[in-house]
């Protein structure tokens, strides 16, 4: 069977990630989370000093991306592949709410996105490969087969955001993650380069009132529709 680039787009807290992992290992295809790539890059930032609680530096943190290496190792423990910053195992530690407060920040940054797509792009060359994040099927990879984006309400999110940090043991609060969540959407959706957008060819699933199983298996009919026609 021929394989395919899957590229999943969409809004943050909508579980690009859960379904892609899920699809990946379904489909014996590479799962890339950029979104990841963008909050290691981001956590690098505030462990050197460029990101602090009332500044950014970003000529600082421009300057020193050649030295910010991510790479993706699988954990067959967890049954998909974990973050690594300049070799460090960083996968809890960039899921924390003051990384999600300033990753749409750096995001906005030209040049880390530039870095960032590149590395994407080659990962992605062989086709195989699902990839879910931002951008993904406007400029990651604008020839791929199936593009879907993900979204669902933004009290939907914040709730979901809300339990899994809750289940994580972080000591955070509802209407600080629905902030957070509302903060992105406005920075993601209004940023000069390469704003949020759905792409023209892309499919749109509301997940708000999906289960996850729900949600798999529409996603999945979807591939096979695609793989068929």
């Amino acid at each position: 069977m021929r394989k395919i680039t899957i590229a999943i787009d969409g809004f943050s807290s909508t579980g690009k990630s859960t379904v892609a992992k899920r699809l990946a290992k379904y489909l014996g295809y590479v799962y890339v989370d950029t979104g990841a790539m963008y909050r290691a890059v981001t956590l690098y930032a505030m462990q050197h000093g460029f990101i602090q609680a009332d500044c950014f530096d970003q000529e600082g943190l421009i300057s020193a991306l050649e030295e910010v290496k991510i790479s993706f190792k699988f954990n067959e423990d967890l049954g998909y592949a974990e973050v690594y910053l300049n070799g460090k195992n960083v996968e809890k530690a960039i899921r924390t709410l003051e990384v999600s407060q300033f990753v749409s920040q750096v995001a906005t940054v030209s040049e880390v996105r530039k870095q960032l797509v590149k590395q994407q792009q080659s990962l992605g060359q062989d086709k195989g490969v699902v990839m879910d994040g931002r951008d993904i099927g406007t400029v990651v990879f604008p020839d791929a087969e199936l593009k879907l984006f993900m979204t669902a309400s933004a009290e939907k999110r914040a709730q979901r955001r809300y339990d899994e940090l809750l289940e994580r043991g972080d000591d955070v609060a509802y209407e600080a993650v629905l902030k957070n969540v509302q903060t992105r959407d406005r920075i993601d959706s209004t940023r000069e380069d390469s704003p949020l957008m759905k792409a023209d060819d892309a499919i749109e699933v509301d997940n708000s009132n999906m289960s996850l199983d729900e949600q798999f298996e529409y996603i999945l009919r979807l591939y096979k529709d695609k793989i068929n026609n």
